[in-house]
This record gives C-alpha cells, sequence and structure tokens, in this order.
C-alpha cells in the first residue's frame, strides 16, 4: 500500500491512509533498509568544532538538497586529529550510511580518510584539493581580490590578520594576500595569526596597531574584523578615514557593523549542492558534475576608502 502497489481498490486504499492519519503511523526506515539494503541516508562529517557561518550554512544546503534527493542526513562533529576523524566515520558508518560529505577545513583531514580507504562514496567540501572527490573554494583569489582592492584605493601599507595555523582557508588566503602584494611590488607587514574570532581580532589589534604606520588591514574573516574595529574605535582611530579594514566571507551580521564591512563573499549554499550532487553521481554512477572552485566576489560597503 504505501510502496503504492498495484490492483489495490481506490475505496480500499483511501480507508487505509484515513487510518495512517488517524494512528499518527510513519514508515520504519530501519525495517526498509533490511529489505531494500539501502538506507537513503547521507553522513555529513564536520571535521571542526570551530562550526562558524559558513559550515553552517554549507550543512543547511547538503540537508535540503540531500531531501530533495530522497535521503535522510546524519551529522557527526569531531576535531581534526586522526583518532576524532576515525570515531566520528564508524558512528556514521554504524548507521548504514550510503555515502558521506565530509566538511574538512584544516589541512590534513582528506589524506587521514584516503589513509583509511572508506567502502562508501565520500566527497570533501573546504578541502585545498580540486578532483571529483572535493568542492573547493577559490581562496588564493578571493584574497587577492581583497588585496587588489586595496592597493587600488591606493593603500601600500597593508597588514593582514590571517586564520590559525593548519587551516586550508588561512593559508591560502595568506598566499594570496602575499602574491597580489608581489605582483604589485609592495613589502608585506609581518603576518598576524589569529583565530577565527572577534576577541582574537581584538587582542591582536591591541597588540600591533600602536607600533605600525599601517593604513589598511585584511583580515582573514569577518569575525576577526568585527574585533579589529572594536580596538580601532577604541583607540580613536577611524574607519576608513585612518585605517581601512575588508573582511572575508560575508556574514549576515557584515552589513551591520559599524561601519558596515567591505568583504569577500563565498558562496556557501552553492558549494552544499555541489557536494550533494557529486554523492548522487557516485551512487549511481553517472558522470559527475564539473568540479570547478566556487569563486569568490568583492562586496564593497563602508569600512574602506582611499588613505586619509
Amino acid at each position: 500500500m504505501l510502496n503504492h502497489s498495484a490492483g489495490i481498490r481506490p475505496q480500499t486504499r483511501q480507508r487505509v491512509l484515513d487510518a495512517i492519519t488517524e494512528l499518527g503511523y510513519r514508515p520504519n526506515q530501519a525495517a526498509r533498509a533490511l529489505v531494500t539494503s539501502r538506507s537513503q541516508v547521507i553522513g555529513v562529517l564536520v571535521a571542526t568544532r570551530a562550526a562558524a557561518y559558513g559550515v553552517q550554512k554549507m550543512v543547511y544546503e547538503i540537508e535540503d538538497a540531500a531531501g530533495d534527493a530522497g535521503y535522510r542526513v546524519a551529522i557527526a562533529t569531531c576535531l581534526s586529529d586522526d583518532v576524532s576523524v576515525r570515531d566520528a566515520v564508524d558512528r556514521l558508518v554504524a548507521q548504514a550510511v550510503e555515502a558521506l560529505v565530509v566538511v574538512g577545513p584544516q589541512a590534513g583531514v582528506f589524506n587521514r580518510l584516503t589513509a583509511h580507504p572508506l567502502a562508501i562514496p565520500f566527497v570533501m567540501v573546504a578541502s585545498d584539493r580540486h578532483d571529483d572527490l572535493s568542492v573547493s573554494f577559490d581562496q588564493v583569489e578571493g584574497a587577492r581580490i581583497a588585496t587588489r582592492h586595496l592597493i587600488e584605493l591606493g593603500h601600500t601599507r597593508i597588514l593582514h590578520l590571517a586564520g590559525p595555523v593548519g587551516w586550508v582557508e588561512a593559508d591560502a588566503r595568506m598566499r594570496g594576500y602575499l602574491a597580489e602584494l608581489a605582483d604589485h611590488g609592495l613589502a608585506p607587514r609581518p603576518v598576524i595569526r589569529c583565530e577565527w574570532t572577534a576577541d582574537s581580532g581584538y587582542r591582536a589589534a591591541c597588540e600591533v596597531l600602536g607600533t605600525t604606520d599601517v593604513t589598511a588591514v585584511f583580515c582573514s574573516n569577518d569575525q576577526t574584523a568585527l574585533g579589529l574595529l572594536h580596538a580601532l574605535h577604541e583607540s580613536g582611530r577611524r574607519v576608513p578615514q585612518d585605517v581601512s579594514v575588508i573582511g572575508f566571507d560575508d556574514v549576515p551580521d557584515s552589513a551591520h557593523y559599524r561601519p558596515p564591512l567591505t568583504t569577500i563573499r563565498q558562496d556557501f549554499a552553492v558549494a552544499g549542492q555541489r557536494a550533494v550532487g557529486m554523492l548522487l553521481a557516485q551512487l549511481r554512477a553517472a558522470p559527475p558534475p564539473p568540479a570547478d572552485p566556487v569563486r569568490p566576489r568583492l562586496v564593497v560597503r563602508d569600512s574602506t576608502a582611499p588613505p586619509g
């Protein structure tokens, strides 16, 4: 009946459906999996506990895209070390997931997975790879766009507040910053490493801004930029008249910073949708969709201007 079997009279079918509604019946997915040998479940492994806006947005999109394709989602989070990653994978495999999306923003997660081959299809998101098993962002190009924007405004003394060591995004954005400065014959300031938090950006700014002559700062994410803006305000330095600030990610709140933040927008929704598309192609033995990196774009607001 629930599988739309033929040969059942319409009146009988309707009586059964009415009874299902009255009793609040729900299909037993575990029992169905035993019969069909398919769970219709996709696992999502988030290899970080520092789940900021981008990670959350991608997971939401993965869940929606999987649902549209008739799949449910099981989620596990973990740290990025080998033991944590393997334990999380084992938890998901124990739930009979048919395939796996790995949101692994830290370097080495992909290698840890491939060191212990999985028996199910998987796709990496936010990795530094560009192949049929990966969905990546063009982080280097995004950082170059950010740095180029400041240079085109006339800034030559540009500081970079980079993300933490070992993170794919942080390292790629730092490379983009350095490459763009080099292309314009400009010397970089010593890069300052921060965590992905406003507190970290605030502390870094308090330590360095009193001893440097920079006129612009490129922050590796918008939360770091928020802390920087706080420190600049406390020190009496105006943004953008005294110091221009640009962030990265375009979190929803960045348009409401004081001043509204110029930043680099990443399309996290597209990344989540692509990940599910790649998995479905593997499950159906179909040709994979294009693996081009998700392209960033500049969003200009009020925190950047020519040097004062």
